[in-house]
């Protein structure tokens, strides 16, 4: 959820997601050209340092901080045409290894 901040367990490293910018993902009840994309702001925390990257889910890439790679599993909810999502209703699944 927006605001969620986690600790990366065996480290001093911390994930916050912070917000997600621009959802212009194809709605499930439409047919599009295009996928389209939503990019998913979030923030490292390191030795009282923040870093900031975006993950995009059009194209998947993975971010890399410090030895670990940073990827973006799914943003939910899925967007309908009709039913419009709220900042604070969405959920980002991330994938950190090594």
């Amino acid at each position: 959820m927006p605001g969620e901040r986690v600790r990366i367990s065996g480290t001093a490293i911390s994930l916050q997601f912070e917000r997600v910018d621009g959802d212009s993902r194809c709605p499930a009840d439409a047919i599009c050209v295009l996928g389209g994309d939503a990019q998913v702001r979030l923030s490292v925390h390191d030795d009282g340092r923040a870093h900031h990257y975006a993950l995009h889910t059009g194209n998947g890439a993975p971010v890399r901080h410090d030895g670990l790679t940073i990827a973006l599993v799914e943003l939910a909810p899925y967007p309908f045409s009709a039913r419009p999502i709220g900042p604070a209703d969405y959920r980002a699944t991330l994938r950190v290894s090594r």
